[in-house]
């Protein structure tokens, strides 16, 4: 896969990236899959775009006509930001239905992790464990049309040994749930109630919020778009 990002300021100090120079400023070429989204800054700062698209993919590969974000390829990108000297801020654009939740929390440990500034946008949806992804930023915003599904953990197929698998799905839920209560504005009682409501889906208990309920209930701090999110992230680049 070629990414192709031109910029006019400066070279930027990217692990893998080549660059070459053309007539009206620099092009960065980068055959590296795991770091396919570096955008050096047009404006003020050089920032990072990390997208989470789709299903997260975690241990199993899915089916190749599922859109997908890989954490094997997320989890090295997130350290080579962190490490470059010139990356000065990373945004995280969340569009997901969600996916393996193991995969899901190392990534967003790794964000919450991250001394340089962050910052969270959803659009579309941001569900299941998308929802702890879009706290982990040090700022979250959401747009008014997106929205976010919370639910408990759940699995299928043949399930071995009940009681002991119940136990274990039981405490990965409670490590989601702490980590958004951490992380967010919301309570752990709120959140494990808003989980457990039932009537909004089908054969399933559970929570859609949209844009503005989700900041209501204090799981995201603000409501707005890109322009907010990257002005938030200039303004703690700038601090």
């Amino acid at each position: 896969m070629n990414t192709h990002i031109s910029f006019t300021k400066k070279q930027y100090n990217i692990p893998e990236i080549q660059t070459q120079n053309e007539e009206n400023g620099e092009q960065i070429t980068s055959d590296n899959p795991v770091f396919p989204a570096v955008t050096p800054a047009l404006g003020k700062h050089a920032i990072h775009c990390l997208t989470v698209v789709g299903q997260i993919e975690g241990h199993y590969v899915l089916p190749s006509q599922n859109k997908t974000t890989k954490y094997e390829m997320l989890i090295p990108q997130l350290v080579a930001v962190e490490e470059s000297p010139d990356v000065e801020g990373l945004i995280i654009i969340l569009n997901t239905v969600g996916g393996d939740v193991e995969a899901g929390l190392a990534i967003a440990e790794l964000i919450a992790g991250m001394k340089k500034p962050t910052v969270s946008l959803v659009l579309g949806g941001g569900h299941s464990i998308g929802v702890p992804l879009a706290v982990s930023a040090k700022r979250s915003f959401i747009v008014p049309s997106a929205s976010m599904t919370i639910h408990p953990v759940r699995m299928n197929g043949l399930v071995l040994g009940v009681s002991q698998t119940l136990d274990t799905l039981l405490r990965m839920q409670d490590r989601v749930t702490d980590f958004v209560a951490e992380h967010s504005n919301i309570s752990k009682d709120r959140f494990n109630e808003i989980m457990t409501a039932s009537g909004q889906l089908v054969s399933d208990i559970g929570t859609i919020l949209c844009g503005k309920q989700a900041v209501k209930e204090g799981i995201i701090d603000e409501l707005g778009g890109l322009k907010d999110a990257i002005k938030c992230l200039y303004e703690f680049i700038e601090k």
